[in-house]
């Protein structure tokens, strides 16, 4: 099967190398281009310098010094429309803080063609 014209760009933020392999492959079969980075603060570097992106799907749990809670509310001060999607397996979406508004959480483990959906449907223009 080939690949979709490209739709969006997702900024998807995921320390585990296999779970972000499997998403990104998913995305990339919908139709996303997807910007790949394994910290917070790699992910706030790329929106920061202007890298492209439609939706950001992160993680909540990181390593580094900017978990997943605080990216997304970095990313909403730099480009307050960005959709955002957290998701987490330790967390609940009650744990995690005050959520951006206008966000949504994934329990893991996830399917990835509901993410997949979910992503279509928050970058529907």
């Amino acid at each position: 099967m080939g690949r979709a014209a490209i739709q969006s760009t997702v900024l998807l933020v995921e320390d585990e190398v296999l779970i972000s392999q499997l998403v990104a492959d998913w995305l990339s079969e919908r139709g996303f281009a997807v910007h790949a980075a394994a910290t917070g603060d790699e992910a706030l570097q790329y929106i920061g310098g202007g890298g492209e992106v439609d939706v950001l799907f992160t993680d909540v749990n990181l390593p580094g010094s900017i978990d997943g809670a605080e990216l997304a509310r970095r990313a909403r001060q730099l480009r307050p429309d960005l959709p955002i999607v957290y998701a987490s397996g330790r967390y609940g979406s009650c744990d995690i803080g005050p959520a951006v508004p206008r966000s949504v959480f994934v329990p893991k483990p996830y399917d990835p063609a509901d993410v997949c959906a979910l992503l279509e449907r928050l970058t529907a223009a």
